[in-house]
């Protein structure tokens, strides 16, 4: 009688959400290699308007499908299938110009866009007032 082992791999992916401190004190959330996520005020509750140009500028802070949500944090699906990040209902992106851990050059970008920072409210806050510039 031959007896056949069978070796299963399984892989597990390790994600963290965390939120760093800025100079004023306020929480900035990060990605899992600490680089600040952004909010776009143009995108709706759960949902991300920001495709093609302006996702190449910034990047959507994707999300696995087996990704699990802690409070105030959860996931959308854009157009393309992918699933992507929210806070408190916000789309969260990363900024092409940060370089370091810690950068927020994004923040104020066009007017339109902000470090995402961590919050006790849970409710979606959209701006209504634009820059001409999306990015």
């Amino acid at each position: 009688m031959k007896l056949s082992t069978k070796l299963t791999l399984v892989v597990v992916t390790v994600f963290s959400l965390s939120a760093g401190v800025q100079a004023d004190g306020d929480k900035v959330l990060t990605d899992e290699l600490g680089m600040t996520l952004y909010t776009f005020d143009k995108d709706s509750r759960n949902e991300s308007v920001c495709y093609g140009h302006c996702a190449e500028k910034w990047s959507p802070f994707i999300a696995e499908f087996s990704d699990k949500v802690k409070a105030g944090w959860g996931m959308t699906v854009r157009k393309d299938g992918v699933k992507q990040w929210t806070y408190n209902n916000q789309p969260l992106y990363t900024w092409i110009g940060d370089r370091n851990v810690g950068d927020t050059t994004g923040d104020g970008v066009s007017g339109v866009w902000h470090a995402a920072k961590k919050s006790k409210s849970s409710g979606y806050k959209k701006s209504s007032s634009y820059s001409s510039l999306d990015y």
